[in-house]
């Protein structure tokens, strides 16, 4: 049986990001009888910690938040963890491999490292941040033995930058999907004041690479209804939009929801998608998406081209998303749930995932 640790996450059971998301999804049923799985979780950020979850064994790191300036002290002190007793140890992001150099002195065996979405070019971090990204990054590509990109514009960025080819493997998101009643359906849209089909929504961090300041102009400006979801009280930037367009009695600004049912009934029901990511890859919002055969607007940006098959409405400023708001005939969701059964189920990403162990 392949001994695998896990590194890089806050942990599980999931309830941050994309990749919690992930390891919550390729452990449990969708993982192989033949592989063991280790993840390591951050002991600051759980109150309650747990021996095993989803059949993988859990160990807690000491002292260190997974997120923020703690990442990379955490990242560390998780892969020195990790010495002993494991056949291939998978890194989740670049925040610590700075330290692989040293780190591959002292682990022999096969390290995988799926570098993200190119963290060193968003917009929230400073100049030393993305420099020290950068060259996290190159790090990573440099000692992993095995390199996942998680869109084939990421893949791209790889071969270009560094001549060495990676693996692509992007996100399930059929986790999405649930039965909801048709009474508890009526319960989530009256609470919220909407009609079927009578909203857009959009979910992402409050962030400016994710363009939300040019999401919420374009629908105050246009005047079509919008549920907004995300950590509106998170940042200065965020609490600035939501000072700004509190006003707007079409925008309904909502902080982050964890109720899959609410979740299923705002996507299931709304008229369309609003995607403004412009980068990390292949994001697993829009994945998710995707999965309630809506249309999708999305940032014309290439991950969200690939990730879509070209098949999304896409704008690239406030203008053409009002445009595309105003246009009478609507983008074809169906095709893009299509893309989703054939391209994003954990099952085979699971499976991905165990082809390179």
């Amino acid at each position: 049986m392949k001994q695998v640790a896990i590194v890089g996450i806050q942990g599980v059971p999931a309830k941050y990001g994309g990749f919690e998301t992930l390891v919550e999804n390729i452990i449990g049923d969708n993982g192989s009888p033949e592989v063991s799985y280790t993840v390591f979780c951050s002991g600051r950020d759980y109150d309650t910690r747990m021996e095993t979850y989803k059949g993988a064994r859990l160990k807690y790191v000491p002292l260190f938040h997974a997120n923020g300036a703690q990442s990379t002290p955490y990242d560390i002190v998780s892969m020195l963890m990790t010495l002993k007793g494991y056949d291939t140890v998978v890194v989740l992001g670049v925040s610590g491999c700075l330290f692989l150099p040293i780190y591959r002195l002292l682990y022999r065996k096969r390290l995988v490292v799926n570098i993200d979405g190119l963290e060193h070019r968003r917009e929230k971090w400073g100049r030393f941040a993305k420099k020290f990204l950068k060259a996290s990054e190159a790090m990573a590509v440099k000692w992993a033995d095995v390199v996942i990109a998680d869109n084939k514009g990421i893949q791209d960025y790889v071969q270009e930058t560094y001549h060495k080819p990676s693996a692509l493997i992007a996100y399930g998101g059929d986790h999405v999907l649930t039965n909801v009643t048709e009474d508890r359906t009526k319960e989530v849209l009256q609470a919220y004041g909407l009609q079927a089909d009578g909203y857009a929504v959009s979910i992402c961090r409050i962030e400016p690479e994710n363009n939300s300041h040019m999401i919420l102009k374009a629908f105050a400006e246009v005047g079509k209804e919008l549920v907004f979801i995300g950590n509106w009280n998170r940042s200065d930037y965020s609490r600035k939009l939501k000072e700004e367009y509190r006003g707007c009695k079409n925008i309904r600004m909502v902080d982050a929801v964890y109720d899959i049912e609410v979740l299923y009934v705002l996507r299931s029901q709304c008229k369309c998608y609003v995607h403004g990511h412009s980068a990390g890859g292949t994001n697993p919002s829009l994945v998710e998406a995707m999965y309630f055969g809506k249309p999708i607007l999305a940032y014309d940006v290439v991950y969200n081209r690939e990730t879509t098959e070209n098949k999304a409405m896409f704008f690239k400023n406030s203008a053409q998303l009002q445009a595309l708001l105003q246009q009478k005939t609507a983008g074809n969701g169906e095709a893009l749930r299509e893309v989703a059964k054939r391209r994003y189920t954990w099952k085979h990403i699971a499976e991905e995932y165990e082809k390179l162990y």
